[in-house]
């Protein structure tokens, strides 16, 4: 089996590659995208860090590819929907850097706050600016932690350490966890107005995304100080300058940007800015640690159909994986899409299998509706392996059972997810061999391909009403290309699913919401 390292990796994890039999090893790194094409097709696995580029028409040309699997966490230079179609397992190591990560924040938190990269530079030009450069005490200050997973609650407890007041929000995680932990939880308005440091660890995702915005600002304490270790975009920058500038935030430590490398970004040119190359993760511990759990799952897997920390696939053997493999699919989709119709913190949920499948284990099924759950709030920290782990962690009560009866179908998975506010019920099936749908949305029946750009409409069931949709759609250039409509039992409303070619902005969402006929509309990715 030939695997191909192409980012710089601890010699560790090379040495264990090197000393493998049945392994042949390549290392090239620095390759442009154009010249890893052209080699990749003779690699069975592939190891990277952040600088490989593994793109759909890289995965075209992978054609022997059979895993990647990344040395650290973040899988943004990865597309995973494209390698699960290509039947490329991706995995990534979780655990290796979090300590490390952990500790950059809090390193970062005292250099801001004592002024140390201000008075080394300016002590190295030959002034002493003291008076210019006093700091604060950060003893008894009160800190502020967005995102209690596993790099957040290191960072909440190094905090502790050092007699800091903390406090916790993560609407993902339940208050009893935070608070049996030892820290306050509080909601995100209420840890904006309080703290006098914020520091972020969440994913980058769409409710993630400008997170910190001028709005959030306003809300803070004068003289806040923000750290990010986490992904840039999650502080909006041009809002972070002018709140810097106004006075409003008093320092900020960045180890991400929006752009990396950041280019000639204004944050930069303000004295009230410490910043580092995306620092977090690199340290001599932490990249030994993820070379050497890349070269072992690689191994793992190339030679003896073992899957670790996958974040496509569960941990099973190749032979059960091809026959669960259906199920799977449809159990992590069901799962994604409870966390997007789901409103409030989840408490439970219970994932039934009804009528004729295969006399096979079907715990891997569980765990991929587990993982398609938690993905949307925990992103690139959640894999096969720690779903139920991060789930109990979260609170969340999860059961399973069986019945034989499926009514019209010869199978049917149904996830029942019940939060703070709500229960919402899902089914889905395979028709034929492997063609997965979701063919009822709590009262509502229909069939639905669980991919793409999705919009769930509730309207009444009047006429007009869908045209109404479609023409507003249609004056946003927004193409429809695939529509389902199933009818409440008894009732006057229907539910809508919508496919579109590109997403729906929230200004349309907002528009179609407010049509006569319309009652909501809610859109999400599969």
């Amino acid at each position: 089996m030939k695997v191909l390292i192409s980012d710089n990796m601890g010699q560790a994890g090379i040495e264990i590659f090197e000393n493998q039999d049945g392994i042949e090893l390549d290392v090239k790194t620095g390759l442009t995208p154009d010249e890893l094409k052209e080699i990749i097709g003779q690699y069975d696995g592939l190891a990277i860090r952040s600088a490989t580029k593994v793109t759909q028409e890289i995965l075209e040309a992978a054609t022997n590819l059979k895993v990647i699997a990344r040395a650290g966490i973040g899988l943004d230079n990865v597309d995973i929907d494209e390698a699960t179609k290509h039947g490329v397992v991706v995995m990534n190591t979780p655990g290796g850097n979090t300590v490390t990560t952990a500790e950059h924040a809090i390193a970062m938190m005292m250099a801001m706050t004592r002024n140390i990269p201000r008075g080394t530079q300016s002590l190295k030009t030959g002034k002493w600016d003291k008076k210019l450069l006093q700091g604060r005490e950060i003893s008894n200050k009160v800190f502020g932690v967005i995102g209690f997973g596993n790099i957040g609650s290191i960072a909440a407890s190094l905090a502790k350490g050092l007699r800091m007041k903390v406090i916790v929000f993560d609407p993902n995680i339940s208050s009893e966890h935070i608070e049996k932990a030892g820290f306050e939880y509080v909601t995100l308005d209420e840890l904006f107005q309080r703290s006098d440091y914020i520091t972020i660890h969440v994913p980058k995702m769409d409710a993630t995304i400008d997170l910190l915005d001028a709005e959030a600002f306003a809300k803070m304490k004068d003289g806040v100080m923000v750290m990010n270790c986490a992904r840039g975009g999650i502080i909006n920058e041009a809002a972070l300058y002018d709140a810097i500038v106004s006075g409003k935030v008093a320092g900020a430590a960045l180890d991400v940007f929006s752009t990396e490398p950041p280019g000639d970004n204004p944050l930069l040119t303000l004295d009230q800015v410490i910043a580092t190359p995306h620092l977090g993760a690199s340290t001599k511990e932490a990249q030994t640690n993820v070379a050497v759990a890349a070269a072992n799952q690689i191994i793992a897997y190339l030679l003896h159909d073992t899957i670790i920390n996958a974040v496509n696939a569960p941990s099973v053997t190749g032979e059960v994986l091809k026959q669960l493999k259906p199920f799977l699919y449809l159990s992590e989709k069901m799962g994604i899409m409870q966390a997007q119709i789901t409103k409030g913190g989840i408490k439970s949920i219970d994932i039934e299998y009804i009528g004729k499948f295969p006399d096979l284990d079907m715990k891997p099924v569980t765990i991929a509706g587990i993982k398609g759950l938690l993905t949307q709030f925990v992103q690139h920290e959640v894999n096969s392996v720690n779903a139920i782990s991060l789930a109990n962690e979260m609170g969340i009560k999860i059961s399973e059972s069986t019945s034989k009866e499926a009514g019209n179908f010869l199978n049917l998975i149904r996830i029942t997810t019940v939060s703070e506010t709500e229960t919402n019920i899902l089914e889905g099936t395979i028709f034929g061999k492997d063609d997965a749908r979701i063919v009822r949305i709590n009262k509502f029946r229909l069939e639905v391909i669980p991919e793409g750009h999705l919009a769930l409409i509730h309207n009444l069931d009047k006429p007009g009403s869908i045209g109404s949709m479609g023409v507003t759609l249609g004056k946003h250039h927004i193409n429809i290309s695939r529509m389902m409509v199933g009818r409440e039992d008894d009732g006057d409303r229907n539910i809508i699913f919508l496919t579109t070619d590109t997403p729906v902005p929230p200004e349309v969402v907002k528009e179609i919401a407010d049509l006569e006929l319309v009652v909501s509309m809610q859109t999400f990715e599969l």
